[in-house]
C-alpha cells in the first residue's frame, strides 16, 4: 500500500511541474463591430476597442492573419465585403486573437 501512495504522489508531483510550464501565447478580445476598424491591406494595422470606455488598441496584421466568418476563411477584401453586407442588420460576435509573442493579430473571427 505505501508503494502505491508513493507512486500516486510522484505522478501528481510530475503533473504539477508540467502545469507550471504553461504560458499564454494568444489573448482573445471580444469586440463590437462599431469598435473595429479593419486594415487597409494585408500588412497594415487593426484598430479596435474592447469596450466603449476602453482605450483604442492598434496592432499589426500580417499575411498570416486569418479572417473568418462562421469558421469560413476569407481574403481580407472578401471579409470586408461580407461585413459591409451585414450592415446594421445583425449584431455579430467578433473575436480578435492577439498573438502576444509577435505582437500581431493572429485572426479575426466573426460568428453570426
Amino acid at each position: 500500500m505505501p508503494i502505491q501512495r508513493l507512486l500516486v504522489l510522484a505522478i501528481l508531483g510530475l503533473s504539477l511541474s508540467a502545469a507550471a510550464d504553461f504560458r499564454t501565447i494568444t489573448e482573445a478580445y471580444e469586440v463590437e463591430l462599431s469598435d473595429l476598424r479593419l486594415p487597409g491591406g494585408i500588412s497594415g494595422t487593426l484598430t479596435f476597442r474592447q469596450c466603449s470606455d476602453c482605450d483604442v488598441q492598434t496592432l499589426r496584421v500580417t499575411i498570416e492573419t486569418r479572417y473568418a466568418i462562421n469558421d469560413h476563411d476569407f481574403a481580407l477584401v472578401e471579409f470586408k465585403e461580407q461585413l459591409k453586407r451585414l450592415g446594421n442588420s445583425k449584431d455579430p460576435s467578433i473575436a480578435v486573437l492577439h498573438h502576444l509573442e509577435s505582437n500581431t493579430i493572429e485572426a479575426i473571427k466573426v460568428w453570426l
